[in-house]
């Protein structure tokens, strides 16, 4: 398997970790919803949150420029198909992780409701 795959899983691995240590209760991993992925489906409080997590071995890219417009409508789509076929009655929220570094030695960022669902 590819060195950046690796270094993909053990991320979300780290902020899986993370959310529970913050209270998040996690109900998935790597969901597919349509042809679609979400890295976490996790509860707190009265949220659903929908979890994007991105790993960098170095900061020399910024990783949020992977989380573009194009990614977060299909963030927000997946979100609304998982929440229409499933009884849900919490508020939806959409969170990244950036995680920099390697098993040495890393950061980790967390922005809550780092974006809003809008009408297109």
């Amino acid at each position: 398997m590819a060195e950046h795959n690796d270094l993909g899983r053990w991320g979300e691995e780290v902020a899986r970790e993370y959310l529970m240590t913050q209270g998040y209760a996690i109900d998935g991993v790597n969901i597919r919803i349509g042809n679609i992925e979400i890295d976490f489906i996790a509860r707190k409080g009265n949220r659903i949150c929908f979890v994007e997590v991105k790993t960098r071995a170095n900061d020399y890219v910024d990783p949020s420029g992977a989380i573009d417009r194009k990614k977060q409508l299909r963030m927000i789509s997946a979100a609304d198909l998982y929440m229409r076929a499933l009884p849900i009655d919490l508020e939806p929220q959409f969170d990244l992780i950036f995680i920099i570094g390697t098993p040495d030695g890393y950061k980790i960022e967390h922005i809550p409701d780092a974006f809003y669902p809008t009408v297109r």
